[in-house]
């Protein structure tokens, strides 16, 4: 069945609010942007018919039709090339790569030609694009399915980098992401699919911020991704032991803001950064490193980083330990030079 134009304006969203999944967010954003715009399609790996692996894309293809979402052979190379062709002509394409890691046989297409074709042309030709990738751990898989690439992305000029933390950043971010004029990469947490919370789809979301996800005096955590409701669990338990824990969600890699995140830490004068990439050159490294350079004559100890290990991902059995928890966040914050303490 083809939708027409008409159809879809006659379709095009009401503002709603429910309690739902990230990957329900994931879904409603999705068929909200295709709603709203003509130009919106949606491709990749098993995302018509299946509605994607993790189901982000379900009922889709059935409700716009295959010419709106539709799948394509494996083979990332080609799904982004496609992808970035119709952006060239005016088209706004959603790809999903359907882990991370085997988003990587495009990683030259998105550097070489999606990354820099806006600077090439002097912005004679832009990129309205997004590049779905499922992201990190915490599902138990091997590790061409739990790698965290994010440092790849955020290290490229011209591509923008997000990753939500709640459904209604997943549903407002993609979004704003669809609506980009330039092309973003959309890192979906894999371990925060089934996680549930409040949606209104009136608010948006400015690419470009992070989000104070919680206040707190003595120490701020900076966090993305699956990570934050890490730190948010770490911050529960330190006020349990008489600390005042902050929690910023930086939720855009590329760009950085760093007006929130200078402001925080400096409020606090302690901070650590989490996340489950590996720690060396890594986007922990680039905010630990901006931070220092902002912050340096506010700072009560030096900032601490707590990561996953520099190893290739671990074995399902072994992933818990892999992993930043609790325990190693405690440990950092402990460490941070407190005065009232021995």
């Amino acid at each position: 069945m083809t939708i027409t134009h008409d159809d879809l304006r006659l379709d095009a969203p009401t503002t709603t609010t429910a309690t739902m999944s990230m990957a329900a967010a994931l879904n409603l954003a999705l068929a909200d942007a295709i709603a709203a715009d003509p130009e919106v399609v949606v491709f990749g790996e098993d995302v018509g018919t299946l509605g994607g692996v993790f189901r982000i894309t379900d009922g889709l293809a059935e409700r716009f039709g295959e010419d709106r979402c539709f799948d394509t052979p494996l083979a990332e190379s080609g799904i982004v090339g496609t992808a970035a062709g119709m952006a060239m002509n005016g088209m706004r394409p959603v790809v999903e790569l359907q882990f991370d890691a085997f988003a990587l046989p495009a990683f030259e297409q998105i550097v070489s030609h999606v990354a820099k074709l806006g600077n090439r042309t002097r912005g004679g030709v832009r990129m309205p694009m997004v590049i779905r990738i499922p992201f990190g751990g915490g599902i138990g898989g091997v590790e061409h399915h739990c790698d965290s690439s994010e440092a790849y992305y955020a290290h490229t000029p011209g591509l923008t980098v997000v990753s939500p933390s709640t459904p209604q950043d997943a549903y407002s971010l993609l979004r704003a992401a669809i609506s980009s004029p330039d092309p973003v990469v959309f890192l979906e947490p894999k371990k925060l699919y089934w996680s549930k919370g409040e949606v209104d789809t009136s608010i948006t979301a400015e690419i470009g911020t992070a989000r104070i996800a919680r206040d707190g005096t003595d120490v701020t955590l900076l966090a993305y991704g699956a990570s934050v409701g890490l730190a948010m669990e770490a911050a529960e338990v330190a006020a349990s032991e008489g600390r005042s824990v902050q929690v910023v969600d930086v939720r855009s890699l590329s760009p950085f803001d760093d007006e929130t995140v200078t402001a925080a830490v400096r409020s606090t004068g302690r901070a650590v950064v989490i996340a489950e990439a590996p720690g060396y050159a890594s986007v922990a490294s680039e905010i630990q490193a901006r931070v220092f350079e902002r912050c340096f004559e506010y700072l009560e100890a030096p900032v601490r980083r707590v990561t996953g290990f520099d190893t290739p991902y671990a074995p399902p059995k072994f992933e818990r330990w892999y992993l930043p928890d609790v325990d190693r966040v405690l440990d950092a914050i402990d460490s941070l030079h407190w005065e009232d303490e021995s």
